[in-house]
């Protein structure tokens, strides 16, 4: 096949007139003169001429098998036209191999070389007689020795420029695929950084959220009880016994969120789950809560009790305590009623009062309002922080209500989730 002309050096294309001139010159020096000279001369320039006009000065030819193969065939008839009258043009038929080694396509370029070592065969062979058997078996000798081995060596180097193409092939996809590994790299690398700041990111912001949760349901409740117990000092009034009753129980609110606070900040158990169940701790705040704010609470156990995942005892603790605190804020009710359930296929805290109610078009308002901000602050961040500690154990939480009847809250945990540290 055909190269571009950048690949040619300049001896490839020059050389081959340089040796036509040499030959023609031989030519004149033996004939000196005569028709005969005349003739050799005219096909030296035809030669030269089509070498000029088809290949020389048309560069973009090259590329065309057809036709570097209609002009490799006339310089070859040519060439041997002039050996047939003149031996010493068979110096020339090295140019033919040149040409056929680089303009010709396989299989034809075995053609191409074999047609050249007839050539040049036949000058090598010039005085034998070929009027003879041993003449024709000479002739015939000079011949193969010439394409024998140039085939062979056209088929050599066949082979060998079809492993270089391999090798080529290969090396590139190699490059191709270290490209690509780079690249992948390179985005893994990106990528693996990304993640690294949203884990980040989400780990500040859950901290940030559990933080907030465990504020609420400590520092805030027990604020909230102590600013209530020494209102109700100031209004005791003349009954010291009354006064120091409340005034004992804000102490211990401050004691018992202080201790709650601590633990929360190093994400220890709460308090009353140290040494208790879930349901003993459930009675314990429930009476707490009762003595506290003079509202009974029936707290109620049913199926098996069983341990469960330390986070969902202290979430369901957690929400018991919110669902509590909102009842002695808000509901003004006159009993509440705490059940604990162990159930096949998920353990249930459901907290109901006999208060006041809401509209849950306005409860929905609340839990739609995730963010930490005054409107959260209105719409009840207890709620949300119960909906986060139900979702953050994949287990659900429903608030029923309405006005004048009350409100129920059941948080559900799967058994999954809550039979996973027994």
């Amino acid at each position: 096949m055909s190269d571009p002309v950048a690949r040619w050096p300049v001896s490839l294309i020059v050389g081959p007139y340089a040796l036509l001139a040499l030959l023609a010159g031989v030519t004149v020096a033996v004939k000196g003169s005569g028709a005969s000279l005349i003739v050799d001369l005219a096909l030296c320039a035809l030669v030269a001429a089509w070498m000029l006009g088809v290949f020389t000065l048309r560069p973009a030819w090259r590329g065309r098998p057809p036709v570097m193969a209609v002009f490799f065939t006339v310089l070859i008839l040519l060439t041997a036209i002039l050996v047939i009258r003149d031996p010493w043009f068979g110096f020339f038929t090295p140019v033919g191999y040149v040409y056929a080694f680089r303009v010709l396509r396989w299989p034809w370029e075995a053609v191409g070389v074999g047609a050249v070592g007839v050539v040049a065969g036949t000058a090598q062979a010039y005085g034998v007689d070929k009027t003879t058997v041993v003449g024709l078996a000479t002739y015939g000798a000079v011949v193969a020795a010439n394409v024998v081995p140039m085939c062979a060596f056209a088929w050599f180097a066949r082979r060998a420029a079809r492993q270089n193409e391999e090798r080529e092939r290969a090396l590139h996809e190699v490059r191709e695929a270290n490209r690509r590994l780079a690249a992948s790299l390179a985005e893994n690398a990106a990528l693996h950084e990304r993640l690294l700041a949203q884990a980040r990111d989400a780990g500040v912001r859950d901290e940030r959220q559990r933080m907030a949760r465990e504020i609420h349901d400590t520092l805030a409740q027990g604020l909230t009880g102590i600013v209530s117990q020494l209102r109700a000092a100031e209004h005791a009034g003349d009954d010291p016994a009354a006064w120091r009753r409340h005034v004992a129980a804000a102490t211990k609110l401050a004691r018992e969120s202080l201790s709650e606070a601590r633990r929360s900040v190093h994400a220890l158990r709460p308090e009353p789950l140290r040494s208790a169940m879930l349901s003993e701790a459930l009675a314990g705040v429930a009476e707490r809560w009762s003595a506290l704010h003079e509202i009974p609470v029936q707290v109620t156990t049913t199926g098996t009790a069983r341990p469960i995942r330390p986070e969902a005892e202290a979430a369901l603790l957690r929400i018991a305590q919110e669902a509590l605190a909102n009842v002695a804020k808000h509901a003004r009710a006159t009993r509440v009623g705490v059940t604990l359930s162990y159930l096949e296929n998920e353990a249930a805290l459901d907290v109901r009062d006999d208060g006041g109610g809401f509209d849950p078009a306005q409860l929905n308002n609340a839990l739609d309002t995730a963010a930490l901000g005054p409107r959260a602050e209105r719409g009840g961040f207890g709620l949300i922080a119960m909906r986060q500690r139900m979702e953050s154990l994949s287990g659900t939480l429903q608030v029923e209500s309405e006005p004048g009847t009350g409100t129920g809250i059941s948080a559900r945990v799967p058994a999954d989730r809550a039979e996973a540290g027994a």
